[in-house]
């Protein structure tokens, strides 16, 4: 991919020859970095920042002890933390790509990766792998952040996304979990009242969820809204379906102001009993404890929707949350000695514990722990983390199905799919002049930065 051409489609801003990537310095020499691991009683000397999205307390907490006790371990080491929201971050690292101002390692969601890639940002990971040990990990997990057998990401922790019920509003209306996209919708329709949405259906712009929820649709019914060859598929006869119906689940069960809504308002309506119905990962447990704690044993985890009840159990949107180091970095050897603490057993089920059942271990045998295993809410929703975890042994990230590639990130990073829903919900748009638009943009842009 062309850097500068990147950027001059996407962001005001062109990228120009500097110590940005591999240290460019005034000859055009390139700078040597020692980007491997530490040697065994090697002196760790230097600062480094981290940037992460753990907004949440528990876990932030654990990040910050694990800095703190490096730090003390190293005592001329010290660790800058940063904490920045998800689509903030994918702000962040675009723009500061431009001026150098990136850190020396972060989290990234899949979809940021292939593009950290193609950008040449980051710095392989195959030696901290090995070190921890490559037959822990998932090879499916590893391979999101491989190219050109260079290993760029290190999985952190995974969940999938699976539909999230209210039990005693089905017990309610004598109504069973729906197993197919119309049961779904009949039983949305029937619980849209008194208060209570049966599903609220999001299309904000500033995120992708409408591209979330076309998606599990699409993939369920085997299809892609990436074609074989990546060109964007809006107009096949099932993608068509399927913006059909959340276009109607829309005006029939979701709360109208839900046009706007981002992954955090359309997950509060859920954690606040307003919603019968979501799809989202183990995070809205959490939420449900924080929020309305009464209705804690009310809720569980099933399987979305299939076409059909007796369809093959399709393969949907999965997540293994990486870490990354930045090619700019100039200790890259302290970012990853850094790393490799977090996956040290006490320290990492401890993460994992923050946010029980939301994060499910990236490394074999953590779940078999009785350590892990007893925590409370873990212990609680054994049926929602089965859920769960079957769902991350089919699925692959959006638009991964072909293999990690470029255009899945552009298709849930530039929102086009959020604004076709929109056009269509605002302004009455047919649902195929809509999609057509839209499906050009996207295959324009995918021509534009890829590499032929």
């Amino acid at each position: 991919m062309k850097l500068k051409k990147f950027f001059s489609v996407l962001l005001p801003v062109t990228l120009a020859c500097s110590s940005l990537l591999t240290g460019c310095n005034d000859e055009n020499k390139v700078v040597e970095i020692n980007s491997g691991m530490p040697k065994e009683g090697q002196e760790l000397v230097g600062n480094i920042t981290f940037w992460h999205s753990f907004t949440q307390g528990p876990r932030l907490e654990v990040i910050k002890q694990a800095a703190k006790e490096f730090e003390e371990k190293n005592p001329k080491v010290n660790i800058k933390i940063e904490t920045f929201s998800w689509n903030d971050f994918y702000t962040k690292w675009t723009t500061g790509l431009s001026s150098g101002n990136v850190p020396d390692l972060s989290t990234a969601l899949p979809n940021h990766v292939v593009e950290m890639i193609n950008f040449g940002a980051l710095q392989p990971l195959g030696d901290l792998i090995d070190s921890i040990g490559r037959d822990k990990f998932a090879k499916a997990s590893i391979d999101e952040g491989t190219v050109n057998g260079k290993n760029y990401s290190i999985p952190l922790y995974s969940h999938a996304q699976v539909m999230w019920v209210r039990k005693d509003l089905l017990q309610k209306y004598n109504l069973s979990v729906p197993k197919t996209w119309n049961e779904l919708y009949e039983t949305a329709k029937t619980l849209t009242q008194n208060g209570v949405y049966g599903l609220s259906v999001p299309m904000g712009s500033n995120d992708f969820m409408a591209t979330r929820f076309l998606n599990l649709y699409v993939r369920s019914g085997g299809g892609s809204l990436l074609t074989k060859d990546l060109k964007a598929d809006l107009t096949s006869p099932l993608v068509q379906d399927g913006i059909k119906y959340w276009v109607k689940m829309y005006k029939d069960t979701s709360p109208k102001d839900s046009v706007n809504y981002n992954v955090l308002q359309q997950a509060t309506l859920y954690y606040q009993g307003k919603t019968a119905f979501d799809f989202n990962s183990g995070f809205q447990i959490g939420g449900v404890k924080a929020n309305s704690p009464q209705l804690l044993e009310f809720v569980d985890a099933y399987p979305i929707p299939k076409m059909n009840e007796n369809d093959p159990t399709p393969a949907l949107e999965t997540a293994n949350i990486p870490l990354v180091v930045w090619k700019n970095s100039k200790h890259p050897d302290i970012a990853k000695a850094f790393m490799k603490t977090l996956y040290e057993k006490d320290r990492y089920i401890e993460f994992l514990k923050a946010v029980p059942v939301g994060m499910l271990p990236a490394i074999q045998g953590i779940s078999n722990e009785e350590s892990y295993k007893n925590n409370p809410i873990i212990a609680q929703f054994q049926h929602a983390e089965s859920v769960i975890s079957d769902a991350l042994v089919r699925g692959s990230a959006i638009g991964y199905e072909h293999g990690p590639n470029l255009q899945a990130g552009i298709l849930t990073n530039q929102h086009i799919i959020e604004k076709m829903f929109q056009d269509i919900i605002v302004n009455g748009t047919d649902p195929m002049v809509a999609a057509q638009k839209a499906e050009k943009e996207l295959n324009n842009l995918f021509e534009i930065i890829v590499t032929k």
